[in-house]
């Protein structure tokens, strides 16, 4: 598999300097892209602007590119970040062109034309292939080493399990530079356990799980894999607010970021700090406790959960202080890096159903009601525990639960309304 490793990188200001002057090279050529494509357009001469030939204008663009002094400063520049964003350019464009032909997408999600990058809002980002970049020994530490003999230093923080195919070099808003290694590894499948997990998404507990004994058929309530809401904001409240204070106090209104004070700048760089430090504790838990969950357990029923809905309802604060969508993407990762098996399950009706018998609540329970309490079964269990069943038996895991009560001999049947007559037109 291939996948990317990142670590921070801590260029001196000479080599900032570089970084820079390769980004806008890079920058003009993509804007250069643009012009040409929209100027074959308008001539209508059935030219047609695919990879090819978007990497031969870049051969004469940096070729008779010339400065005020007629010196050639697109051919200074290295060509292997050039030749890379041109292929950006090339698959950003036909995907454009492409959606433009498919009717079965909605026009609200079809991809545009590719447009300018702008040198005040266009983020930093540099691609190198193998023989475009090196890891070289200096001072008895391993650094990176780009074209024109330029070295930064690398914060290795772990090690690269194999020689890496390409890096991207990339600054993020807040000033820092980070190094993305593209490497090959093998997966790592775990033992088998003989167990099945089933997932319900949650606020106030962020995984409520119900372990399933393949085997014997029994489930378990009482078990170490639910993941409780941890609140990383709620803990560093304060901080949190006197920042945003203090951005507030500083800032100038109807004025441009680029023109407030350094204070503001300052004080807005000290907030989105803040804000990565506890980005990164909640990807932390999250990878953690995903691979905690695939080591112990060979099947894992997940509730197919969109958290953006809960963004426009009450709990939308703690909704995000739980990154419910963060835990999902890391499951799903470690699923596939240790070869377990995930089924995703619709969340239709798995809160409202009863897991014993297959009976809907009437009337439905509302969301400060905690406690299901069957009134068909008499069965009585936390309200996400027997949704994280209800998630067992969506995927098919357990075709009666506990086996106890058949959900379709004894289950009441739903209530329905009566078939309308159909009264002939006249």
């Amino acid at each position: 598999m291939k996948v990317r490793y990142t670590y921070r990188l801590r260029p001196g200001r000479q080599a900032e300097q570089y970084l820079l002057a390769e980004w806008d090279a890079c920058r003009y050529v993509w804007n250069r892209m643009v012009d040409e494509s929209k100027a074959r357009h308008e001539l209508n001469r059935g030219e047609t602007f695919g990879d090819r030939q978007a990497q031969k204008y870049l051969t004469v663009l940096r070729a008779y590119t010339i400065d005020k002094n007629g010196v050639k400063w697109l051919a200074l520049h290295s060509c292997v970040p050039q030749q890379q964003i041109v292929r950006d350019y090339s698959k950003a464009r036909k995907k454009a062109l492409l959606d433009q032909l498919d009717n079965t997408i909605p026009v609200s999600r079809k991809a545009g034309m590719p447009g300018y990058k702008s040198r005040k809002t266009a983020t930093p980002t540099l691609n190198y292939r193998v023989g475009g970049f090196a890891l070289v020994q200096r001072d008895g530490k391993t650094r990176l080493r780009l074209p024109k003999g330029v070295t930064i230093p690398v914060v290795w923080s772990r090690s690269l399990p194999s020689p890496p195919k390409s890096v991207r070099v990339y600054k993020d808003g807040d000033g820092h530079w980070y190094a993305s290694f593209v490497v090959d590894i093998e997966p790592e499948p775990f033992p088998k356990t003989g167990k099945a997990i089933g997932i319900d998404w949650g606020v106030g507990t962020t995984s409520s799980t119900a372990v399933l004994d393949i085997e014997t058929g029994a489930v378990s309530d009482d078990n170490t894999d639910d993941l409780p809401h941890i609140g990383f904001e709620r803990a560093r409240h304060r901080q949190v607010r006197a920042a945003q204070r203090r951005m507030a106090r500083r800032h100038r209104k109807g004025v441009k970021y680029r023109d407030q004070s350094r204070g503001y700048r300052k004080a807005r760089a000290q907030y989105r700090e803040l804000c990565r430090r506890i980005a990164a504790q909640r990807a932390t838990v999250a990878y953690t406790w995903a691979k905690h969950v695939c080591e112990h357990n060979d099947i894992i029923a997940s509730e197919a959960f969109k958290p953006g809905f809960l963004a426009k309802t009450t709990m939308a604060r703690n909704a995000q202080d739980a990154a419910i969508a963060t835990t999902i993407q890391a499951l799903q990762w470690q699923t596939v890096k240790h070869g377990r098996r995930l089924i995703p399950v619709n969340p239709a009706d798995t809160t409202q159903s009863c897991s014993n018998c297959g009976e809907i609540a009437n009337p439905p329970l509302k969301l400060e009601d905690r406690i299901y309490r069957c009134r068909h079964c008499g069965m009585i269990r936390d309200r996400d525990k027997n949704a994280a069943r209800n998630m067992l038996i969506g995927a098919g895991l357990v075709p009666v639960a506990d086996g106890a009560v058949s959900r379709l001999s004894t289950a009441k049947p739903k209530t329905q309304a009566p078939p309308r007559s159909r009264i002939p037109r006249l």
